[in-house]
């Protein structure tokens, strides 16, 4: 049986790993973003969405950590990689729900609404380019929901997959 001191240390450890990884993740992302700043240049918003993601990932461990079984504490604290599956998973989750709202999948006065760029006939490269380029919130209010779901995909780990199956559910309906 584990005593209390060596699980607290386990948490701390955890934590530790945690502040180490989501302070290396906002650096990369403030390296990423100073060149739109200097040049005025554009970001990518499924950039942000993905480390909205991120971040969701690591307060989600995070807030799970006091209320974890042993054996998961373990594993966790055992092992880098167990830590930062999660915080990705949030980001993968995150860009997927970037690319639901992006194809009006999923509409409605609680989503972000986006000024999407025109696409030739037949589609180039260059229409992807400018969509990924040129793609961003049509509003401040949308940008503020933007990053409030990409948090939420990377916060709550069933809430993309729910809302994956939903649409299917609804397209197999149609």
């Amino acid at each position: 049986m584990e005593s209390k001191k060596e699980r607290q240390k386990k948490i701390l450890s955890v934590t530790k790993r945690l502040l180490i990884f989501a302070g290396i993740t906002l650096i990369l992302t403030v390296l990423l973003f100073i060149p739109t700043f200097i040049f005025e240049s554009r970001f990518y918003t499924s950039w942000l969405s993905f480390e909205c993601g991120i971040i969701g990932g690591f307060v989600s461990i995070q807030q799970r950590l006091k209320t974890i079984d042993n054996d998961e504490l373990n594993l966790l604290s055992e092992s880098w990689a167990s830590i930062l599956l999660v915080p990705i998973y949030g980001g993968i989750f995150a860009l997927v729900l970037y690319v639901i709202f992006l194809s009006g999948l999923l509409e409605g006065h609680l989503f972000p609404y986006f000024d999407l760029p025109e696409f030739h006939e037949p589609t180039n490269t260059d229409d992807i380019i400018k969509l990924l380029r040129e793609t961003y919130p049509a509003t401040a209010s949308d940008f503020a929901k933007l990053i409030f779901w990409s948090f939420v995909a990377g916060f709550s780990e069933r809430f993309v997959p729910q809302v994956i199956h939903k649409v299917g559910q609804t397209g197999n309906q149609e």
